[in-house]
């Protein structure tokens, strides 16, 4: 099988290219592909040396595989010309997302829907990822009315740019700034650019993302946050629901649902954080507890290595959906 990874020099296409090896995904080719800047120097994979080409070379080789991270322009344009050729692109842009005619995935919870048709997969973003396999569960048993989440998001959303500059901030040095402001021991109120309605482009991601994904009528209202962690994004919510709930029973069906670890225990002060996220695939939450201000509603705390689970695990756990229904 051959696998093109477009951005693979990229910080997510460098962990796109480890999860590839570690889960084992059945490539007989890699293709890896960068800007032209990158065009001829090498990638090791699992000891192999593959050389970077363009996006019209990746094109003309027809992959199978195409998985996309290399922003949402060069998606846009390039994504139906790999279609095109028959190749199945997963992308991780928001350039496809809110797309009608494009499926957007989180195997886990609607991989089903998947066909031989779809061309041009949507990858949703980081912080939904990890925001409706929590709510998921829930959803079917008690239906979730409304969802308050106020984000925690590492600078690795941002890129490489943006750790550059925490660790000049540490050490001192004058240096490309990726934000407007310091990052080191600051947080700042602002993920992506704002859009007319004063909510940032990432609050609204996770608003329109969670009603296409989960349920059209679940209202979503978001406040992301960057903040000067490494290991991956945290999210504090508020869930709202029809229906009253058991704690136990909330737990059971979290710890049951696929791509969870439950890290929930106040006695021991076990709970999710980012700096035991980073590296892992799953979803961690915890901090459970019933929202004593308001009848049927929950808070809880949810914690995801943005670049993994965020971003190129939950891409390859599609790619290796599609092959095992035999749709590549």
């Amino acid at each position: 099988m051959k696998v093109a990874v477009v951005g693979a020099t990229g910080m997510v296409g460098n962990v796109l290219l480890q999860v590839l090896r570690e889960q084992n995904f059945p490539i007989t080719e890699l293709i890896p592909v960068a800007s032209e800047k990158s065009v001829g120097t090498e990638i090791d994979f699992g000891g192999l040396k593959f050389k970077v080409v363009g996006l019209e070379t990746a094109v003309n080789m027809r992959p199978d595989v195409a998985i996309f991270s290399a922003g949402g322009d060069t998606s846009l344009e390039w994504a139906p010309k790999f279609a095109e050729v028959g190749t199945t692109v997963i992308d991780n842009s928001s350039a496809w997302r809110m797309d009608p005619t494009k499926k957007l995935i989180v195997p886990e919870i609607n991989g089903n829907e998947l066909t031989a048709t779809d061309k041009i997969i949507a990858n949703p973003n980081c912080s939904t990822i990890q925001l409706v396999l929590t709510l998921s569960p829930l959803h079917k048993a008690y239906k979730v009315k409304r969802v308050v989440v106020s984000t925690y998001q590492s600078i690795t959303g941002t890129g490489v740019k943006a750790v550059q500059q925490m660790e000049n901030e540490r050490n001192g040095i004058n240096g490309d700034m990726a934000y407007n402001y310091p990052i080191d021991k600051n947080c700042i109120p602002q993920c992506d650019s704002f859009v007319d309605n004063g909510y940032t482009k990432e609050e609204m991601k996770l608003t329109n993302e969670t009603k296409k994904i989960l349920d059209p009528a679940i209202n979503v209202t978001a406040t992301a946050v960057r903040v000067p962690v490494v290991g991956g994004h945290s999210e504090a919510v508020n869930i709202e629901f029809e229906n009253d709930f058991d704690l136990a029973d909330v737990r059971k069906l979290l710890h049951e649902q696929s791509g969870i670890t439950l890290k929930d225990d106040p006695t021991t002060y076990s709970y999710p954080m980012p700096k035991y996220a980073e590296g892992k695939d799953d979803v961690f939450v915890g901090r459970i507890r019933r929202d004593e201000s308001q009848a049927n509603t929950l808070n809880l705390w949810i914690v995801a290595d943005n670049l993994r689970k965020g971003a190129a695990t939950n891409a390859v756990q599609i790619g290796k959906l599609l092959i095992e229904k035999g749709l590549i």
